[in-house]
């Protein structure tokens, strides 16, 4: 694997080179979002109709969603943080998925106010360029070698990484790719949701709750051929941040559907 490319006296991080890919790609994707629902959202009096949405959002959310995942990173050793806490907080390896998560829900109920878009509808556009942007973030990973691989495997794809930051010369399951290919396959389901939503009425919030969904079971499952320590009930920390996805996706998705037909009757009588 390849942790750092070195271009005269620069050394740049692969990890970080593709987390910024990752932003800059799932703007994109959130800006196209945003332009093929535009005539929707510019019905509305209240819309500030901005022309840059989908960069402001990621810009915003996606530096606010690093912090939050290095903070949940560190603090699941909470007495290896406080024994030396800086050189942990400002490393370049080391970030939480749910941590992420977290930071970037708040900072996109912010954004949502603040473009005046009710807050599952922001959600659902949101989604898909949420699930791209993990997806390349997953490759920073691959190509640093930063220990987010698997447990050993005798399968024909399984790698080594014997030059990453947490080398291993084992060959292993590159779950980095797994996660890659899982997360664009959930992006175009969301998208394909999305179209769906140009169409015809769909309640607002169904993506983002199929994206709290298939993201929290595709996360579970892989953990179980992950590295990582387990902590609640033979779980990792992972995994029990799925469930709580996982939960959540399907208690909205049934209140959704709940209210949807209470409308339906409503105006059948």
């Amino acid at each position: 694997m390849i942790p750092f490319l070195h271009l005269g006296p620069l050394t740049i991080p692969t990890f970080g080179l593709m987390v910024a890919t990752a932003l800059f790609v799932s703007a994109y994707v959130l800006q196209a979002d945003f332009d093929r629902r535009r005539p929707q959202l510019e019905k509305r009096k209240e819309y500030p109709g901005k022309r840059d949405e989908g960069f402001l959002v990621i810009g915003i959310a996606g530096i606010v969603g690093l912090a939050g995942a290095r903070l949940y990173h560190v603090l699941e050793s909470p007495g290896e943080f406080f024994a030396d806490p800086w050189p942990q907080l400002f490393s370049r390896f080391g970030f939480a998925w749910f941590g992420g998560f977290l930071g970037g829900f708040v900072a996109l109920l912010f954004l949502a106010r603040r473009l005046k878009i009710p807050v599952l509808e922001f959600m659902d556009i949101c989604s898909p360029a949420a699930c791209v942007g993990y997806a390349i973030g997953r490759i920073g990973c691959l190509l640093s070698g930063d220990g987010d691989y698997g447990m050993p495997t005798s399968l024909p794809w399984g790698m080594s990484f014997p030059n990453g930051v947490v080398p291993t010369t084992q060959r292993v399951h590159p779950t980095p790719l797994y996660e890659f290919f899982i997360w664009l396959a959930i992006a175009a389901i969301l998208w394909r949701m999305g179209a769906k939503y140009l169409r015809e009425p769909v309640a607002k919030g169904e993506i983002f709750s199929m994206y709290l969904v298939l993201t929290g079971i595709a996360r579970f499952l892989i953990e179980f051929i992950r590295i990582n320590p387990r902590s609640f009930f033979g779980m990792s920390n992972a995994q029990t941040a799925s469930l709580v996805s996982i939960a959540l996706g399907v208690a909205l998705l049934l209140r959704l559907k709940s209210q949807s037909g209470t409308l339906s009757k409503t105006a059948a009588a």
